[in-house]
């Protein structure tokens, strides 16, 4: 699919081609990273925090209301008084995105064996 000229709404926003607007929702460093660790089913904030040992907790905590503003993933509070326990999962929207995630997941692994080398922590 190629991009043609127009312009193109989305949220409020103007954008020149459909790409833009999925980079929008996922581009950056740690978007995409969260919602790979979420196709696997519902998380709590520690639990992503270990998986994605090299994010600082503010980065992870304002990428997470991020995503749950664009309407990638929702955020279930489970107790009213702290420590709260909280848990994110995909929505339905997010989980259309799972295919794309999936094979960029793959390719980047393609990468890492022709270019780079996995070190265990």
């Amino acid at each position: 699919m190629q991009c043609k000229r127009r312009l193109i709404k989305y949220n409020g926003k103007l954008f020149s081609c459909s790409t833009s607007i999925a980079m929008e929702l996922i581009g950056g460093k740690w978007k995409s990273v969260i919602l790979i660790y979420l196709i696997d089913g519902k998380k709590r904030y520690s639990e992503l925090r270990k998986l994605i040992s090299t994010i600082t907790e503010r980065t992870l905590s304002l990428q997470l209301k991020q995503l749950e503003k664009d309407g990638l993933i929702t955020r279930k509070v489970f107790t009213k008084k702290p420590p709260l326990k909280v848990e994110y999962a995909l929505t339905p929207f997010g989980e259309s995105l799972a295919p794309v995630l999936t094979t960029i997941a793959e390719w980047g692994v393609t990468v890492i064996n022709e270019k780079g080398e996995f070190i265990e922590e």
